[in-house]
């Protein structure tokens, strides 16, 4: 019986604190573009690009790590909902 604990991290290469460094590390950079987003959604001149770009380099950073399986399109996603 796998361990639901360490069987993804280990499918990525990586041990559990490994793993979890990164989702903690993505997990803040989403938290500040989120941020960025709000500001933005009400001051519409500031952070203007500021939450796309950290975006696209966490998507291109886990891209290079091998963290993304194959990405369904999200209209797909929205219509299975």
């Amino acid at each position: 019986m796998s361990n639901p604990f360490t069987r993804h991290p280990e499918a990525l290469g990586e041990s559990f604190g490994q793993h979890f460094g990164h989702a903690m590390g993505y997990s803040g950079r989403l938290f500040l573009a989120s941020c960025a987003a709000f500001v933005h959604a009400l001051l519409p001149f500031l952070f203007e690009k500021t939450a796309s770009t950290m975006i696209k380099a966490m998507y291109a950073d886990m891209t290079n790590r091998g963290a993304t399986a194959q990405v369904e399109p999200a209209s797909r996603i929205q219509s299975a909902a």
